[in-house]
């Protein structure tokens, strides 16, 4: 008996998936459990495994596609089995409504024909309104007679209207980008504060372990990995800036997953190392490479983005002196990091130059206040002027 392959929901309100790629052909032979096809929502590229034993048949969707949750778009089916052929293929990138129009009156025909479905996608809908097409009048050239904005636009007539200025249409991570900073600017009390530190000895250790993890492990170590490595191992001394803001009030959490703010196409996400306080430098390079690699191909998957309890933002690499960064929620917390430079400071009295890093903590006031967020700051700081005494290396 066949089986059917349907676009899941993974996230709660998630009405539609977008296909994006098929990991087996049609016609080849899949076993239950085994990754069958890769889908993309509002937070990250997650692979389906197969629902059952079968040979792949009948796909009804193509890469690109989005596809409303629990419509079939393709069946598993035993050797020499045919596929269901009652369901309706998946209209490719659009979704698609129907709308009765009004046939052609010429000045020829007298009586009004019976209405017409028109199929036409809401985009093209939309533009027919705003330019006044009659759609009964319109012959549409995509699949099936569907009306594409390309027909309406060419069924238009010209106005002398000023350009309307270009809008850039956002992917689903910066649309969801924009909605969280948006929640969390307005909703949540921040407030920050600022430390100047010294980071010689942050440079020296860094330099004093590059060569054996890359030799080791084939990753290039950052000075990201060391201040996760360190704070870490300082958000356990102290736990409410690891907490979360709840409605019942503030959850402690028992993990330390420090997210990592990491530029895609777009967009910024913050991929989350799990447990770092309990992992040494190489692990942390490592797992923090392979996030970045994925976040670069657009194949983060809901763990990765998952379960963060504080975020450290580094603008460094892009020579920023320092930055205010927006909290995540429900973290109570994000570190912001600016480049290390020179500086003349003094030193005993004396004007000397040392490789200085200034370093912003935005933080939420119902969960943190100014004394905690200072004293976090403050062994942070100290942290990071002597790292060998934390990292143990």
């Amino acid at each position: 008996m066949a089986i059917s392959v349907v676009m899941p929901a993974l996230e709660m309100a998630q009405e539609t998936g977008k296909l994006v790629s098929w990991l087996k052909q049609e016609g080849e032979p899949i076993v239950k459990g085994e990754p069958l096809l890769e889908i993309e929502t509002d937070k990250a590229v997650t692979e389906i495994e197969a629902p059952g034993d079968g040979i792949l048949a009948g796909i009804k969707a193509q890469p690109g596609d989005e596809v409303p949750v629990g419509q079939i778009i393709a069946w598993l089916v035993s050797p020499g089995e045919t596929p269901p052929t009652e369901v309706a293929p998946v209209q490719s990138g659009r979704r698609i409504t129907t709308e009765t129009a009004p046939a052609a009156v010429t000045a020829q025909t007298a009586p009004q024909p019976t209405p017409a479905q028109v199929r036409i996608s809401p985009k093209a809908r939309r533009l027919a309104k705003e330019h006044g097409v009659d759609l009964g009048q319109v012959k549409g050239s995509g699949p099936g007679g569907e009306i594409l904005t390309s027909d309406i636009l060419a069924g238009a007539p010209a106005k002398s209207s000023p350009a309307k200025p270009e809008v850039e249409a956002l992917n689903s991570t910066a649309k969801l980008m924009a909605e969280r900073t948006t929640k969390s600017w307005t909703t949540v009390p921040h407030f920050f504060v600022v430390r100047e530190v010294a980071a010689d000895a942050l440079v020296a250790a860094r330099e004093k372990y590059l060569g054996e993890i890359e030799k080791t492990h084939h990753v290039r170590l950052t000075h990201t990995d060391l201040l996760v490595a360190l704070v870490a191992r300082i958000l356990a001394k102290h736990p409410r800036m690891n907490a979360t803001w709840a409605e019942e009030g503030i959850r402690l959490n028992k993990d330390i997953n420090v997210a990592v703010a990491m530029a895609v196409e777009n967009a910024v996400v913050a991929a989350v190392i799990p447990k770092a306080d309990n992992l040494g430098l190489r692990e942390i390079a490592l797992q923090r490479q392979q996030l970045a690699e994925r976040a670069r191909a657009g194949r983060l998957k809901s763990a990765d983005i998952s379960g963060g309890t504080f975020t450290i933002s580094n603008l460094g690499m892009y020579h920023v002196d320092a930055f205010t960064a927006i909290i995540t929620p429900p973290q109570a917390a994000i570190l912001a990091v600016g480049q290390i430079a020179n500086r003349v400071v003094p030193v005993d009295g004396k004007p000397d130059i040392c490789a200085m890093m200034t370093m912003t903590l935005s933080s939420d006031h119902r969960v943190i206040d100014g004394a905690r967020a200072a004293l976090f700051l403050n062994d942070l700081a100290q942290a990071i002027q002597t790292p060998e005494k934390l990292l143990g290396m």
